[in-house]
């Protein structure tokens, strides 16, 4: 028989659990442009397929990039307060992740 109450609790912790790290991600992406730290990705080239980016797109989305950081309007203090929240946020994330495999695998939690 199936306990009915037990498996929405599993949905719902699931569904809290994954909402709050992709919230977490994206707050944090979002507090790292604000920073003026966006994030370009090189161009990925692979065997017997396409190129994501040519070399040349790459280059124009880095002078997007640049332009857009001069353009910012916050302080350097702001910034680096911008960039600390960033980077607390992907911690939180990592800090999630594994805490999720510690209570995943057993060999962890043993007595």
């Amino acid at each position: 028989m199936i306990d009915w109450a037990a498996f929405l609790i599993v949905f719902a912790t699931s569904l809290v659990g994954a909402t709050a790290i992709v919230s977490l991600y994206s707050l944090g992406l979002r507090l790292l442009t604000t920073a003026g730290r966006v994030p370009v990705v090189a161009p990925a080239e692979f065997t017997d397929a396409i190129t994501v980016i040519t070399p040349e797109e790459a280059a124009k989305a880095a002078k997007r990039a640049a332009k857009a950081a001069r353009k910012n309007p916050l302080t350097p203090a702001q910034q680096n307060l911008a960039r600390a929240g960033a980077y607390a946020c992907f911690a939180l994330c990592a800090a999630a992740v594994l805490f999720g495999i510690y209570l995943i695998v057993p060999f962890f939690h043993q007595g």
